[in-house]
């Protein structure tokens, strides 16, 4: 029993030393300074991965699950995807622009993938497609590159940026609410916690 209570002593938590809470979405100089980097170091998978996540704000499950016949028609890469989200079990659409497009058929040919076949395929033998872990690990990678602090972002980093420069520019919750697939409009409040970004906004605005 003793060596039992010693053993369990001894494990430490998983989330250790890092930041609690949500983690920040990019900014739009961040977005551009991580493609740069991508494209420059001819990171042909990492740069479609980067671009499609930042357009379809999905979640991580969703996104490394994705398949080529998900968000292609023919062998090219649609304007609009729609797929049925596993934490939900509701369908989300998002856009894919131009320059996503661009990067991931250019991967696509690079990897000779088509049809049926994971969009993002593991490099690790017993797994068919990139998981949720390897996908961390290449955000924080993204981000230590550009000089931020890795441990104030993750896989949700990427699903709120794109929703939250739409907010911050439309000001439209309802349309965010349906980009992120929220059932609720409280989530998407929370979610993006708009409430003390404007609040703070506010403050910033008004001298006294």
């Amino acid at each position: 029993m003793e060596a039992i209570r010693v053993g369990s002593a001894r494990r430490v938590p998983w989330n250790k030393g890092k930041l609690k809470g949500q983690k920040l979405p990019l900014k739009l100089r961040e977005i551009w300074a991580i493609r740069i980097r991508l494209q420059l170091a001819g990171k042909t998978r990492d740069l479609a991965l980067f671009n499609l996540a930042i357009d379809s704000k999905l979640r991580a499950c969703d996104l490394t699950r994705l398949r080529v016949s998900d968000i292609c028609l023919g062998s090219r890469v649609a304007a609009r995807a729609t797929i049925m989200q596993q934490k939900t079990q509701r369908p989300v659409q998002f856009e894919i622009t131009e320059q996503t497009r661009t990067s991931v058929e250019a991967w696509m040919q690079a990897a000779a993938l088509s049809g049926g076949d994971y969009l993002f395929p593991s490099r690790i033998h017993d797994s068919l497609h990139l998981s949720t872990r390897q996908y961390a690990r290449l955000i924080h990678r993204w981000i230590r590159a550009i000089g931020l602090d890795d441990a104030a972002y993750g896989t949700h980093t990427m699903r709120r940026t794109k929703a939250a420069l739409i907010y911050r520019r439309t000001k439209n919750l309802r349309a965010v609410q349906l980009l992120l697939g929220h059932t609720k409009l409280e989530s998407t409040v929370r979610y993006l916690g708009i409430e003390v970004d404007d609040a703070l906004e506010m403050a910033e605005q008004t001298d006294v």
